[in-house]
């Protein structure tokens, strides 16, 4: 620990006394047991969150209930190292973060003789500012330096020790928050990729899609739309929630996704694609379950099929704006090897549009699921409406952007032919 903990004292004039705990430094009176209770409340209190910045604020504030006086801290950025951030305390005190930066270089580092001991004084009407730098190292790999300072007197061992061991802990936490950050970011590269090319729909369909990550983070869910253009005009509409978060439910999503596209181009019924999906994601023991709904869409025959595997039912907004969901024979969840699905048909017309979503769109936690339906299916929208301004609408009242879980929803509705147009002019 000693050759980790870099720190300062005057080697040319004896230490300058201090009052026994407050903002002098560690409770004195009562000895080690004293110490590892602060030490021990310190150590809770660091990395709380996997927030980089957040965590270097907690060691900020837990190094000066320890010691007093100032702290802040230095991240490493490639060769360098920033300036001050996250400071706690009054910042007069920290000496020029160019020593400290210079420092920094050798802090940790063996010398000739044993190890160094790097100080600093600043003569301040006739009193000494004493500094100490640690290192923020864990393994092999070093994220900056933890820079203390304060008036009176300099820092004894046990309160170099300590330090080190907060800079030693918080270094670990940081290390987990940029791997977390890293899994989501890459994560977010995925769904962001396979979002923003879902399949196109026949020019028959209005589409629009929203996808929305719990909590307004990064996009890493199961959550997905796709439309699959289908011969004689037809479109496939599918939503899906694979169980879970984080990169291998957006993997699991890919695979469910990918395996939709290459059964649905046999232009099977929408239950024999789910019983084919099931089939195939059942004899991975690793893929995760995943509900799903298909839509096949017939604009030329004003048709709607659907089937569900263990997904909510779509809603249908009527001519006259108001909201319905459509009955549907809920089988089991994709990857259970159960099968067990049926298709139901119903009619749609031009001026109606189908509302596809993820259950993160209506459920509360504690709240009954019809309740949360019953929700949905009480709003009523413009008939001049959009899809999008539909989607929109839907989002807003249902403060979607709050939700708990993520929401994807997909909005479609069927176009006026031209030709359909023009004869019904022509009878009026």
């Amino acid at each position: 620990m000693l050759g980790v903990a870099r720190w300062i004292h005057s080697r040319r004039r004896p230490a300058l006394s201090g009052a026994p705990g407050g903002q002098d430094g560690i409770p004195q009176g009562d000895g080690a047991s004293s110490r590892l209770k602060a030490l021990r409340t310190a150590i809770a209190g660091i990395g709380t969150t996997l927030d980089e910045n957040t965590t270097c604020a907690e060691l900020t504030r837990a190094a000066v209930r320890l010691v007093g006086g100032v702290a802040a801290v230095m991240r490493r950025t490639g060769e360098g190292l920033t300036g001050y951030e996250e400071l706690a305390g009054d910042g007069d005190l920290l000496p020029d973060s160019r020593w400290a930066t210079a420092v920094a270089r050798d802090v940790g580092q063996p010398a000739a003789d044993g190890w160094t001991e790097p100080w600093i004084e600043r003569p301040i009407t006739g009193r000494t500012r004493p500094a100490i730098c640690l290192p923020l190292t864990t393994g092999e790999l070093q994220f900056g330096v933890l820079v203390c300072a304060r008036e009176g007197r300099p820092f004894d061992r046990s309160e170099a020790e300590l330090l080190a061991l907060l800079a030693e802990r918080t270094a670990s936490h940081i290390r987990h928050a940029r791997e977390y950050g890293r899994i989501s970011r890459t994560a977010g590269d995925l769904q962001r990729a396979l979002l923003a090319e879902p399949g196109r729909p026949h020019p028959n369909l209005d589409v629009a899609i929203r996808y929305l990550p719990a909590g307004g983070g990064v996009l890493v869910g199961g959550d997905w739309c796709e439309t699959v253009r289908l011969h004689f005009g037809r479109t496939l509409l599918v939503v899906g929630d694979v169980m879970g978060h984080g990169l291998e439910a957006a993997v699991d999503m890919s695979a469910y996704r990918s395996s939709l596209r290459y059964i649905a181009s046999s232009d099977l019924p929408p239950h024999r694609v789910l019983r084919q999906m099931d089939e195939i994601a059942s004899q991975e023991s690793e893929r995760r379950p995943a509900t799903c709904l298909i839509v096949r869409v017939d604009p030329g025959r004003s048709q709607v099929t659907v089937a569900s595997a263990g997904h909510l039912p779509p809603a249908l907004i009527g001519r006259d704006g108001e909201t319905s969901l459509l009955p549907v024979q809920v089988g089991p969840p994709l990857g259970t090897g159960f099968g067990g699905y049926e298709s139901v048909t119903y009619g749609i017309q031009p001026d109606q549009t189908l509302v596809l979503f993820t259950d993160g769109l209506v459920e509360h936690r504690g709240e009954d699921i019809d309740r949360s339906l019953h929700r949905l299916s009480g709003l009523h929208f413009k008939p001049t409406a959009t899809v999008d301004d539909t989607i929109d609408t839907i989002l807003a009242r249902l403060d979607a952007h709050n939700a708990e879980d993520d929401v994807a929803v997909l909005a479609a509705r069927p176009r006026i032919r031209q030709g359909s147009a023009a004869a019904a002019a022509g009878q009026s």
